[in-house]
């Protein structure tokens, strides 16, 4: 089962998104066969919004809890708070898993 994982920067912590994303980049395509999908959230202009979504094709929360703190904006401590639920595959990219 997928889960939906939303990360929300601390406050004032651009420099440590922008120091890290190398290494977070490297770890997304090192862990890309898990990726249903990602990317950053971001304002109506286009700013970073401080936080990313990833959906991720994990079997247990614990697993999904493990990838998320092993990757380097969370080890940067870049984080306030981590949300994990369970998601279900219903549409990607207009294909009907149901």
């Amino acid at each position: 089962m997928p889960f939906l994982i939303e990360t929300f920067d601390k406050q004032d912590h651009a420099h440590v998104r922008a120091n890290e994303r190398a290494a977070h980049l490297a770890f997304l395509a090192k862990h890309a066969p898990l990726l249903l999908a990602c990317g950053a959230k971001l304002n109506d202009d286009g700013s970073s919004a401080g936080g990313g979504v990833y959906i991720v094709d994990l079997d247990t929360r614990e697993a999904a809890e493990r990838f998320i703190a092993e990757d380097p904006f969370s080890l940067a401590g870049l984080f306030e708070r981590v949300s994990i639920v369970r998601w279900r595959k219903a549409y990607v990219d207009g294909a009907c898993y149901l």
